[in-house]
């Protein structure tokens, strides 16, 4: 078989209308992924740390009775809100009642005896110069009389404890707050005095009321410094503001003070125990719920960014950045609490940098990657 030449080949294509296939070009993979970026939004703001706490009542008693014996009625009901001096429980007086009653009785017959000796020392002193009373006998008059006077302070004082004790036996509320439920029904016997007494019921005072909490060593250490430079008071010595956010709420809308500062650090916890106080005229904070706290922490410049740009590691918090080169870069951050719809930017992060504020949710955006880069801005959001 002969061949046709190459030549002839190349003259008879476009004679023929021949369709030459040649190879395939060369696969090329897909066009970078676009990201948009933007400098961290710098800011002058007023920053504030965030603490998880307790509320706690600030006056808190255990009602218990100062005499013994049955509880002959109770006057509240479980967990109604009660005022300071209101009569809580009854008990069976007469025990009492009877005791004082002995006790004037015992009075009353010391008052006669020392009446007869007064009496009698009366009559013995002009009778002196006569001869007819000794001096000795006097004197003994005399010491009989002041007996009696020390006998009659004691039973005076035997009767004021006889209607003290009668006083108590109307259990009065010491405070003003809500009541708990009763822990013992009528008829029962309890025990008062100092000793093994019996607890009838618990109060809590509701307004104002107290939050505490923990701050690291790391937070009193700066605040300590911030005091020193005067950039920030010490909670010591000023009222700092705080916000209270609750379990059901998107907001910090509770405002209150500090009020207290502990004396030193816990050495197992490593923390400094603090107070806040807040109004509670509505009642809805009540001791025993957890919240999170905002505590003033001065005013600085900041660099803040939009928290959707933040990535979890593992155990630490990263933001992608874009470098002229167009590959992504991971910085890991320490972040701040979120003012204005911005997360603030302790550190990790500089304000030339350029970070990757859309754009994440793309499977091939990842440290290393080439990417290209559009210009983005961040912006504050607005408050309602």
């Amino acid at each position: 078989m002969t061949r046709t030449p190459g030549y002839l080949i190349n003259l008879l294509i476009p004679v023929l209308g021949l369709v030459v296939l040649t190879e395939p070009a060369a696969a090329q993979g897909p066009p970078p992924p676009t990201v948009t970026v933007a400098a961290p939004l710098e800011k002058h703001i007023t920053t504030w740390d965030e603490y998880w706490g307790r509320f706690e009542a600030v006056e808190a008693v255990e009602v218990r009775a100062r005499v013994s014996g049955f509880i002959d009625k109770i006057h509240f009901k479980d967990g109604q809100i009660v005022k300071a001096g209101d009569l809580l429980y009854s008990i069976d007086p007469r025990p009492f009642r009877i005791a004082a009653e002995s006790g004037e009785a015992e009075i009353a017959r010391m008052q006669a005896q020392m009446d007869l000796a007064e009496n009698e020392v009366e009559r013995a002193r002009p009778l002196i110069k006569s001869g007819a009373v000794t001096e000795r006998e006097l004197d003994t008059r005399r010491s009989n009389l002041a007996v009696m006077r020390a006998q009659m302070q004691t039973a005076e004082a035997t009767v004021k404890t006889a209607k003290l004790n009668l006083e108590w036996t109307e259990v009065k509320a010491p405070i003003s707050g809500r009541i708990s439920d009763t822990k013992i029904d009528v008829g029962n016997l309890i025990a008062g005095g100092n000793v093994a007494t019996t607890l009838l019921t618990t109060i809590v005072s509701l307004d104002p009321i107290h939050f505490v909490f923990d701050a690291a060593e790391a937070d009193y250490l700066r605040y300590s410094r911030q005091r020193l430079n005067g950039t920030r008071p010490s909670s010591r010595d000023v009222p700092n503001p705080v916000k209270i956010k609750l379990a059901d709420e998107s907001d910090f809308v509770h405002e209150g003070h500090m009020d207290f500062v502990d004396n030193q650090i816990n050495p197992r916890s490593g923390t400094m125990r603090a107070r806040a106080i807040f109004d509670n005229k509505d009642q809805i904070l009540v001791p025993g719920v957890f919240a999170r706290l905002k505590l003033f922490g001065g005013e600085a410049d900041a660099l803040m960014i939009p928290d959707a740009a933040v990535v979890a590691d593992q155990t630490r918090k990263i933001v992608y950045t874009v470098g002229e080169d167009g590959v992504v870069k991971a910085a890991p951050v320490v972040l701040g609490s979120i003012e204005e719809g911005l997360r603030i930017v302790k550190s990790g992060l500089n304000k030339t940098d350029r970070i990757v504020i859309d754009g994440l949710a793309s499977p091939f955006v990842r440290p290393g990657a080439k990417v290209t880069a559009e210009p983005g801005e961040i912006k504050m959001v607005a408050r309602q």
